[in-house]
C-alpha cells in the first residue's frame, strides 16, 4: 500500500506530561497530582491563579487578554483543573506564542483576541439554543426525544468549557450572563424526576448529566442511579462526565470505584445497559491517568465508555486532528469514538463553529481509516429537531448558510402541533464562512433589524 495517503497512522502511546515544567508546580509530588482532593483544591479560576502557575513563561499580554474576555465577553466562568492545564503545550514549558496557539487552551481558556469582531455571535444565537429548558417536564428533566430524557442533576462541573451548550444554566454567572438557577433542593428535584419516569413507561433511556455527575456527592448519585434501576421501563443509563478526562483522579477514588461497581453489577443483573459518556476534544487531553480511569470503569462492569466531542475551529476541525484523537481514544484509552457535535449556536461562539458543508467534508475525510464501530458520526443538534447526521440535511442554501432539517417525532412541547412532523427547521452556518454575497445579505438583515430593536 502506498504511503502517499491523505492521513498516515502512526501509533502514539499516551504520556502524562510533566507538570513540574510549570513554575508553580515544581514541587508537586506524584501523590499530590493523583489526588482528586488536591486537583479540586488547585483549580485555576482567574488570571491571578493562572499567573501563579505559569509565572513569566507567558507574558502580561496574555493575562490582560484573559481578563478582558472574562469581564466583557465570556459566557462561562473560568475553572480549569490542573490535569487539564497540564495537557496544554504538553511537551515543553509554554511560551506566550505556544500557549496562545494551543488547541486545548483555545476552548478551555478563551481570551478576547480569540473571538471574532465582525460576527462575534450569530444573529439567531440564543442562550438556551436547544430549548432544553422549554422542554423540562420536571426541574432539570428535559423530555425531547420520545424514548429518551436528559436528567440535569446539578448545574456545576469540575471544569468549565468556553463553548458550553448549557451556558444558560451551568456554572457561575459572568458579567455578561446572569445564569438561571435550579431552585429545588436536590432531594426534591430527584424525587420529581423519578416520579415522572415511573409514570411514563415509554421512556427507556436516561442520560444522567448536569453540569457533570462527578460533582454530585457519590452517595447521592448512587442512590439516584439505584432508583432509576428500580424502574422496569428504564433500559439504558448513560452517565455524562467530562471529568473522566478533565479530572480522572475523581473516577479513580476507591469509594467511587466501589460504588460504580455496585451500580454496574445491579445494572447487569437487571439487563440495563450502563455506559459513561465523556467529552474529549483533542488528542493531547488523553493521558495514562485518563486511560486508567476508563479502564477501571470497564473492569468494574460499566458496559461501555464513549466519547462525545465537539467540532471546534482551531481545536480539532481537521481530518488529521479528528483521526489522531479517535485512534488514541479507541486504541490507547479504551474509549469508543461516538459523536462529534457541531458547536451549538450560543452567544460568542462564532469563532469556534464550523459550517454544515465543512462538517460534511470532515465526515467524508475520516471514513475508511478507523474500524467501523469506532468511526464517529458528525451530527448537528438542530433546535427543536435534535441530533441529525450532517448528511441528513433536507435543503441547503450555501450562499446564505441556511440549512433546513426535518424530524420524525414530536418533542414534549409539540403534542398538539399538527405540523410538527412536516415543518422544516433552519440551522445557520457561521457568517464568516459564507461567500461575500451571503455575508452582505446578513449585514443588510442586521441593519434592517437594528431600528426595530431600538424602537
Amino acid at each position: 500500500m502506498s504511503s502517499d495517503q491523505p492521513y498516515e497512522y502512526r501509533r502514539r502511546e499516551l504520556v502524562e506530561p510533566d507538570w513540574r515544567r510549570f513554575p508553580g508546580w515544581r514541587t508537586v509530588t506524584r501523590e499530590e497530582w493523583e489526588s482528586a482532593q488536591w486537583q479540586r483544591a488547585h483549580c485555576i479560576k482567574n488570571a491571578r491563579q493562572l499567573r501563579a502557575v505559569l509565572g513569566d513563561l507567558v507574558d502580561e499580554r496574555f493575562y490582560a487578554d484573559l481578563v478582558d474576555d472574562q469581564q466583557r465577553l465570556a459566557t462561562m466562568s473560568m475553572l480549569v483543573p490542573p490535569q487539564m492545564l497540564n495537557t496544554m503545550v504538553p511537551d515543553a514549558p509554554p511560551s506566550t506564542d505556544t500557549f496562545y496557539a494551543d488547541p486545548v487552551r483555545r476552548y478551555m481558556i478563551p481570551v478576547a483576541s480569540d473571538r471574532r469582531t465582525d460576527w462575534p455571535s450569530h444573529p439567531y444565537a440564543t442562550r438556551d439554543s436547544l430549548h432544553e429548558h422549554d422542554m423540562w417536564v420536571a426541574e432539570g428533566l428535559t423530555h425531547r426525544y420520545p424514548t429518551k430524557v436528559l436528567a440535569e442533576l446539578l448545574s456545576t462541573c469540575p471544569q468549565y468549557c468556553g463553548h458550553c451548550t448549557r451556558m444558560d444554566l451551568v456554572g457561575n454567572s459572568t458579567p455578561t450572563v446572569d445564569k438561571l438557577r435550579l431552585t429545588l433542593k436536590p432531594v426534591d428535584r430527584y424525587d420529581a424526576m423519578i416520579a415522572y419516569l415511573r409514570t411514563h413507561p415509554g421512556v427507556r433511556d436516561v442520560v444522567v448529566s448536569g453540569g457533570d455527575v462527578a460533582n454530585v456527592p457519590w452517595r447521592q448519585l448512587e442512590s439516584f442511579l439505584m432508583r432509576l434501576l428500580d424502574i422496569e421501563s428504564v433500559r439504558d443509563i448513560r452517565l455524562a462526565t467530562k471529568a473522566l478526562m478533565g479530572l480522572p483522579q475523581h473516577w479513580l477514588q476507591p469509594h467511587v470505584v466501589e460504588g460504580l461497581e455496585r451500580v454496574a453489577r445491579t445494572a447487569a443483573r437487571r439487563g440495563v445497559n450502563l455506559a459513561i459518556h465523556t467529552h474529549v476534544n483533542h488528542v493531547n487531553s488523553l493521558t495514562p491517568l485518563v486511560a486508567r480511569a476508563a479502564q477501571t470503569a470497564l473492569e468494574v462492569g460499566v458496559r461501555d465508555v464513549r466519547n462525545q466531542g465537539v467540532l471546534l475551529r482551531g481545536v480539532n476541525a481537521t481530518s488529521a486532528d479528528l483521526l489522531d484523537l479517535c485512534f488514541a481514544l479507541q486504541g490507547e484509552a479504551g474509549i469508543l469514538p461516538y459523536y462529534f457535535y457541531m458547536c451549538d449556536m450560543i452567544p460568542g461562539a462564532e469563532h469556534w463553529r464550523v459550517a454544515v458543508w465543512q462538517a460534511q467534508q470532515l465526515q467524508h475525510d475520516i471514513m475508511g481509516y478507523l474500524p467501523g464501530y469506532a468511526t464517529p458520526r458528525i451530527v448537528c443538534d438542530v433546535p427543536f429537531v435534535g441530533k441529525r447526521w450532517v448528511h441528513m440535511v433536507s435543503e441547503y442554501d450555501r450562499e446564505r448558510g441556511i440549512s433546513y432539517w426535518t424530524k420524525n417525532y414530536r418533542t414534549s412541547i409539540e403534542a398538539a402541533d399538527p405540523d410538527a412532523l412536516t415543518r422544516t427547521h433552519p440551522y445557520y452556518d457561521p457568517i464568516d464562512t459564507l461567500p461575500e454575497s451571503g455575508q452582505r445579505w446578513w449585514a443588510k438583515q442586521q441593519a434592517a433589524d437594528a431600528p426595530r430593536e431600538s424602537a
